[in-house]
């Protein structure tokens, strides 16, 4: 079983995954099928390690938008014929980096 630690730091890895290709642009993204995958394998990667994070975790930053994450992730599993690109690559330039900031600060935690 996966600890707290564990979960978290398959966050940030997954988040430093996207910002390794995310730094290419948008418009990498929008040519390069194989960026919109990998980047879409680490949003899952994060939702599915905020779908089993123990609810202390969801106490320890409830700034946090653990519904939201996990709800994304349950659209690219089951809808994923409507993933609006869009809406992906802003979640990846707006919302991953303040993930990023409030996982490490959760790190210094546990």
């Amino acid at each position: 079983m996966r600890t707290n630690n564990d979960l978290l730091l398959d966050i940030l890895d997954a988040i430093n995954a996207i910002e390794k290709y995310a730094s290419h642009g948008r418009e990498n993204f929008d040519s390069d099928e194989l960026i919109q995958v990998w980047i879409l394998h680490h949003l899952l990667i994060i939702g599915e390690a905020c779908r089993i994070m123990p609810k202390e975790i969801y106490d320890a930053d409830p700034t946090i938008p653990w519904k939201g994450i996990i709800g994304m992730r349950n659209i690219l599993i089951h809808q994923y014929f409507s993933i609006d690109a869009d809406i992906v690559w802003e979640m990846v330039i707006r919302d991953v980096p303040i993930l990023k900031k409030n996982i490490t600060r959760l790190l210094k935690g546990f």
